[in-house]
């Protein structure tokens, strides 16, 4: 008797993974992260925390914000802005795929005060510059270990409107003056002029909220 073929197993992608918008018109909303790109959204609890800290700072007011995503991957950072009513945000990646799934997010949300662009995080920061673009909030959350945030905070200095916000992730501690003991390094030079008003740690990941320091 001849025997069946053995079944060959299917290998099935695994579900896709979603993060959610967590407070605003679209509360509870999913934003899809394709894994294929290695996306690391800040995790949902990060968010609250730093959009807490945000709304607090800012009396709960977002109707006059104009706030830029630099580094927007899923969309979660700036989308979050817009839901909470954000004047305006624009979330900006490199990626074609991301910026299409950015594009289709949008549209599935009607978020009309978002715009999409696809461009390097730090062209478009000079460019955005350039054209006399400002912002009242900057998020920056580059992949860690390729010197973006070096690269790119400097950059944000034109961008800023007077008492402007950004924030920052980091797979390590940043070196501000504050907080720092005998016999530690001086901060690197792109780093100085930003003061932490907030600043705190989930696991691996290292987040602050800067402001520039007022010249005396």
């Amino acid at each position: 008797m001849q025997k069946k073929p053995a079944k060959v197993p299917v290998h099935r992608p695994p579900p896709p993974k979603h993060v959610r918008i967590i407070g605003g018109a679209w509360k509870r909303s999913q934003l899809p992260v394709l894994d294929a790109l290695g996306l690391r959204p800040t995790p949902d609890r990060v968010r609250e925390t730093v959009f807490n800290w945000i709304s607090h700072l800012w009396d709960h007011s977002w109707q006059s914000a104009n706030v830029l995503d630099l580094f927007a991957g899923s969309g979660a950072l700036g989308f979050e802005a817009a839901s909470r009513g954000a004047a305006a945000v624009t979330v900006i990646d490199a990626h074609p795929q991301v910026a299409r799934q950015l594009q289709e997010i949008k549209e599935k949300l009607h978020a009309e005060t978002v715009t999409v662009q696809r461009a390097d995080a730090l062209t478009a920061a000079a460019s955005l510059a350039a054209r006399g673009a400002r912002y009242d909030l900057v998020f920056l959350d580059p992949p860690y270990q390729q010197d973006l945030l070096s690269k790119s905070l400097p950059l944000c200095v034109p961008l800023l409107n007077a008492g402007a916000l950004v924030y920052v992730e980091s797979g390590t501690r940043l070196p501000f003056p504050e907080g720092a003991q005998e016999g530690d390094a001086a901060p690197p030079a792109w780093l100085a002029p930003w003061l932490p008003v907030r600043e705190d740690k989930a696991g691996v990941v290292f987040y602050y909220l800067l402001q520039l320091r007022t010249t005396p």
